[in-house]
């Protein structure tokens, strides 16, 4: 059987806790009932105002880039250092939320030469209608 940590269970609650993991408890939790209670008090606790200084942390992402720091890392303009804990945060740490950042970064990058060809191709079918 799984052990998991009050910690992982918190993240879990936060929707913070890596996909692979996070289904490993659901899966558990459907069949033992002594993890169902410990969530349960994790749920308790948090809703208490019970904060652990981790807690603190992982609500408020304290740990996880900004927007334009990944921004960066996607161009490659970032120290080798600072490039290695985003990498790291990304990959081992598994944050959804950094990772959901970057898709939608990526996808805005990627997508920039689509929208050029959209706005040239609106312009010049409305450039007849223009005034002067």
């Amino acid at each position: 059987m799984a052990e998991f940590s009050d910690a992982e269970l918190a993240a879990f609650l936060d929707e913070a806790l890596p996909p692979s993991r996070s289904a490993e408890l659901e899966h558990h939790l459907r069949t033992d009932a002594a993890l169902r209670h410990r969530l349960t008090e994790v749920t308790g606790r948090q809703s208490a105002g019970l904060h652990t200084i981790g807690g603190i942390w992982r609500r408020n992402r304290l740990s996880c880039p900004d927007r334009s720091e990944l921004g960066q890392y996607i161009l490659g303009t970032l120290d080798e250092e600072r490039a290695d804990y985003i990498r790291f945060h990304l990959e081992q740490v598994g944050c959804r939320y950094c990772a959901a950042n970057l898709a939608d970064l990526e996808a805005a990058a990627a997508g920039g030469e689509e929208t050029v060809r959209r706005r040239t191709k609106y312009f010049q079918t409305s450039v007849g209608h223009l005034g002067s």
